[in-house]
C-alpha cells in the first residue's frame, strides 16, 4: 500500500538541482514526480522514481544527504473535486497530513501524502475503497525514439 519516495537534502544554491537530475539521467532514473520545499538555506526535494533504491545508492555516491521513506499513494479521479473527497475520509478520521502532492502520470491522476498515523490511514483506505498506487505503476510503459 505504500511506495518509496526519496527525500534529498540539498544546499540553496545555484546548481544543486541540476546536479542531482544529472545523476539520475545518467543512471537512467525516471522521474515520475518531485516537489521541493525550501528555506533561505537549504530545501527538501522530494522524488518518486522509477528505480528508489538504485536512486539512493547512487545519490550516496555523490555525496547527497538522501533517505528513502514510505509514502501512501492513491489514485483520483482527474475531476474538480476528487481530492478533496479522498483527504476528506481523512479528516474525518482525524488523521492529520504532514505534507501531500499531486500530479498526473500517463492518464492517471495521482495524490501522494504523509500522515501523521500510516496505519490508521490505511485502514481508511481499505474501508473506503481507495486505490493504491504501486510502485509498479510509475514506471514508464515506453520511451521516445529519437
Amino acid at each position: 500500500m505504500t511506495i518509496r519516495q526519496l527525500s534529498v537534502f540539498m544546499e540553496n544554491k545555484s546548481g544543486i538541482l541540476n546536479e542531482i537530475l544529472s545523476v539520475l539521467a545518467q543512471n537512467n532514473i525516471n522521474i515520475a514526480a518531485l516537489t521541493v520545499a525550501d528555506t533561505n538555506d537549504y530545501g527538501i526535494l522530494r522524488l518518486l522514481v522509477s528505480d528508489p533504491q538504485s536512486a539512493l545508492e547512487k545519490l550516496r555516491e555523490k555525496q547527497f544527504t538522501v533517505r528513502l521513506h514510505d509514502v501512501l499513494s492513491l489514485e483520483m479521479a482527474p475531476e474538480p473535486g476528487s481530492l478533496y473527497r479522498i483527504l476528506h475520509h481523512f479528516a474525518e478520521a482525524r488523521i492529520s497530513m504532514e505534507y501531500v502532492y499531486a500530479f498526473s502520470f500517463g492518464s492517471k491522476s495521482i495524490v501522494v501524502f504523509r500522515t501523521d498515523n500510516r496505519e490508521k490511514a490505511e485502514k481508511v483506505i481499505k474501508e473506503n475503497g481507495l486505490k493504491s498506487v504501486r510502485e509498479e505503476d510509475l514506471k514508464p510503459t515506453q520511451t521516445l525514439s529519437e
